[in-house]
């Protein structure tokens, strides 16, 4: 079933080219159906890129989804132009107008600042506890991931030596459960982050089960035990290329980057990657949607 958008949004072309199904408003209205209403906190520079990537794997579900964009009033975007966002996007306080299904809080590249100093913190920080009651289920994602595992149980993130880059395998945690359905027993996550959290932070708190964690960077898909916040804290929905945009964007400034692990080919960065993460991403998407959202959402909670 398709992700429901403005025609107009950049990221429809990008789909449709994609066989990805997109689907007008003008259309949507004939539907005898209630489509799931995800609001999609975005707090990525590029916004456009973050739009596709999520909405590509939004819309590979059987279930029709409505889509909010949502920026922070109180935040400047120096990267995505004023006409998108007033286009396309609602501002934070229409969040607290109506109800989600689920909602996902992107990664922003603040990790090095402290989480009160970032410029839209209270903010992000009343959208977060809105959502514990009026969002079933919440996808918090790399920076978001920790970002609302310091807010809603105060846990600590702490500074790596090195940036934290490239692609890692990951291992099941705990039993059986319906998010990891399908997972290979190792399973590759992209990150990209200056920061980490630690598993003897998240073990203090009986409201948390570790889903799955690295032997390299230890915890990477954290949930509250009644499935309401997921916390992922690395970036499944990059793109095949997206890595060697930000080493060789850092390159070009003179900064000092190591080479992405475990992505390109024989760690050679004259070569092209090669996404094997791409299907655990779908997977894990679809997952969310419907068994942490669609199952579970009653009908009337909108």
């Amino acid at each position: 079933m398709p992700i429901k958008i403005k025609s107009d949004l950049p990221a429809v072309k990008v789909l449709e080219s994609e066989n990805i199904f997109v689907m007008t408003d003008e259309r949507a209205v004939t539907q005898d159906i209630r489509p799931l209403k995800i609001a999609i906190v975005n707090l990525m520079p590029t916004k456009v890129t973050t739009e596709t990537q999520l909405l590509r794997l939004l819309g590979n579900t059987p279930l029709q989804t409505e889509i909010s964009l949502v920026q922070m009033e109180g935040h400047v975007s120096k990267n995505t132009g004023a006409d998108h966002l007033e286009k396309f996007y609602i501002s934070s306080k229409d969040v607290f107008k109506h109800k989600f299904d689920g909602m996902i809080i992107t990664g922003a590249p603040v990790e090095q600042i402290d989480f009160e100093k970032v410029d839209y913190w209270k903010e992000l920080c009343d959208i977060m506890d809105y959502a514990k009651t009026n969002v079933y289920s919440t996808l918090y994602i790399c920076w978001g991931a920790q970002a609302g595992l310091y807010h809603h149980f105060g846990i600590p993130k702490y500074p790596l030596d090195k940036k934290m880059f490239g692609i890692f395998k990951n291992r099941r945690s705990a039993g059986p459960d319906p998010l990891l359905r399908g997972f290979d027993d190792r399973f590759p996550i992209p990150q990209s982050r200056h920061t980490t959290i630690k598993k003897e932070d998240i073990l203090k708190h009986d409201e948390l089960t570790i889903l799955a964690e690295s032997d390299e960077i230890g915890p990477t898909i954290i949930k509250t035990k009644d499935n309401r916040a997921i916390f992922m804290t690395g970036h499944l929905e990059y793109d095949t290329e997206t890595l060697a945009t930000e080493y060789f964007r850092d390159i070009n400034k003179g900064l000092k980057i190591e080479v992405p692990q475990n992505y390109f080919p024989s760690n050679d960065p004259t070569k092209e990657p090669v996404s094997n993460w791409r299907s655990t991403a779908h997977l894990f998407y679809s997952n969310w949607l419907n068994y942490y959202v669609y199952q579970e959402t009653p009908f009337n909670f909108v």
